[in-house]
């Protein structure tokens, strides 16, 4: 199923039922399949053939989200641009993916303006209203109306080319199949609950994790509810009086949520999953997320290139059948699930025992067909017959699975190896710290020093020799930080992650 076979799917349900909705405009799953026909015409009059690229570079919008479907409508690749990118990562991207056509909301017109004359392999650019000059408007684009000749399949299946930094900072283009879109979602639905029409609270863009968890919503019916910007005390706003029973927020917005004035007197009792995700939580955070909100929270583990669903860890993993948190459960990611199979394997290529440390490592359709035009990255990245996700972990006795560091991210002191996210999650179990990032940093004595960047909690106060005192008590003297830096704020992606090559570089 392609992301179009998704919202059919949905209309089969009921057309007329609302299928997104966000800050002026509202549209029924009969109006987006229009849509979709209207664009896939549009594109097929431009000269764009099923199986080129095509690109959406906009904030959360509506409009914009319902022209991927029409994308997918004509047999064309989607494109999900980064909203958050500078002018230069975004056309080095377009670049890479051969795109044929832009489509862009008006508020990246400079930024547009600024690359089109460095995109020779873009011929079509189209802007989503009529605010600025020298491009078509998407109305007068598709004033031609729905044409069903347009609509095409996928060649060879391939739905998605996702950008990714990989290990070296080059821009990598992950090729996403219908098939591997399938798997996600068969694998939502099979691992999560979902009762009845859902309602999908979308906050975080749509170009990442937040986009492709609709799949599995529009199949089911279920309504879109799209914020155009990211506010936390809105969306729970919306949570109460939308009765939302789904969103997906990573680690530091749940933190944000539960910090905020309003955390205290939300309802959120419609809520039946709240994803978590992209990145660590800290166990101490998610057991304060579970007894302000109840039993509702699911985690799930992916990469872009096996999306989201490697491990999937239910809402009733989290508690005991009296409704008890299981503690010794919160560091884990989940269990692998139905339809990807998955192992730790050592450096040799064998795989390892449970409990045994090495990297993650999955088989499945809901892996990647490979990088784009980059033999090379597939064949490192697919050795010995298993996709390498460079995540370290273990299995364990339960058969649940833990992320314990990413592998480049293992700090070497003193001959012993100490993961830095075992180090954060420690830290964070102080009522002071709001965030951290730990990294190793070059030490005469110890090879790498233990170094910890800590994010307080408004109106806390700390300093480090306590801090490294309360991770000596929980880790002992090897992992503990050696050194400790406190910042107002910690260097975020634009996703949200913690830029950990960013603090090193301010550090050194």
């Amino acid at each position: 199923m392609s992301p179009v076979d998704h919202l059919d799917k949905g209309a089969s349900l009921g057309a007329g039922a609302v299928c997104l909705a966000g800050p002026g405009r509202t549209m029924t799953y009969a109006e987006v399949q229009d849509h979709s026909y209207a664009v896939a015409g549009a594109l097929a009059r431009s000269g764009v053939a099923p199986g080129e690229s095509v690109a959406i570079l906009s904030h959360n919008d509506v409009t914009a989200f319902a022209t991927m479907f029409g994308i997918a409508r004509r047999g064309a690749v989607w494109c999900p641009v980064n909203p958050r990118g500078t002018a230069a990562e975004t056309r080095q991207l377009l670049d890479l993916f051969d795109c044929r056509c832009l489509v862009f909301h008006p508020a990246y017109a400079e930024q547009v303006a600024e690359m089109a004359p460095h995109l020779p392999k873009v011929t079509v650019f189209v802007c989503l209203d009529d605010s600025v000059e020298g491009y078509p408007s998407l109305e007068r684009w598709t004033a031609d109306g729905p044409d069903a000749d347009a609509a095409r399949p996928l060649p060879e299946g391939l739905a998605m080319l996702v950008g990714t930094g990989g290990t070296t900072g080059e821009p990598k283009g992950v090729m996403l199949t219908a098939g591997n879109l399938e798997a996600m979602t068969a694998l939502t639905l099979i691992g999560y609950p979902f009762e009845g029409r859902p309602t999908y609270l979308a906050l975080t863009p749509l170009t990442h994790a937040a986009g492709v968890l609709c799949f599995p919503v529009l199949a089911l019916g279920g309504r879109i509810l799209v914020m155009s910007t990211p506010d936390v005390g809105e969306f729970l706003r919306l949570i109460g009086s939308e009765r939302v029973t789904h969103t997906f927020l990573p680690p530091t917005v749940i933190y944000a949520l539960l910090d905020h004035e309003r955390a205290a007197t939300t309802d959120y009792s419609s809520l039946q999953c709240l994803w978590y995700g992209a990145a660590p939580m800290s166990p101490t955070r998610l057991e304060e997320a579970i007894g302000l909100m109840g039993p509702v929270l699911g985690q799930l583990f992916g990469q872009t290139e096996a999306p989201m669903m490697i491990a999937t860890m239910h809402p009733r993993d989290h508690v005991d059948p009296d409704g008890r948190v299981l503690a010794h459960r919160l560091s884990a990611a989940g269990r692998p699930g139905p339809l990807v199979t998955v192992a730790v394997m050592g450096e040799d290529g064998r795989t390892v025992a449970a409990g045994e440390r090495g990297e993650i490592v999955v088989r499945g359709s809901l892996v990647m067909a490979g990088y784009y035009k980059d033999p090379a990255a597939t064949a490192e990245a697919s050795r010995f017959g298993w996709h390498h996700t460079g995540d370290i972990g273990f299995l364990d006795e339960e058969g649940f699975l833990h992320v314990v560091d990413r592998a480049k991210d293992m700090i070497i002191t003193g001959g012993f190896n100490v993961y830095s996210a075992e180090v954060e999650q420690a830290l964070m179990e102080h009522p002071a710290i709001a965030d951290c990032a730990v990294v190793g940093l070059p030490d005469d004595r110890w090879g790498e020093r233990v170094t910890a960047v800590l994010q307080l909690r408004p109106g806390a106060a700390l300093e480090g020799a306590g801090v490294i005192a309360f991770g000596k008590e929980r880790l002992g003297s090897v992992k503990a930080p050696k050194q400790v830096e406190i910042w107002p704020d910690l260097p975020r992606s634009r996703v949200g992650k913690v830029l950990k090559s960013e603090v090193r570089r301010r550090l050194v």
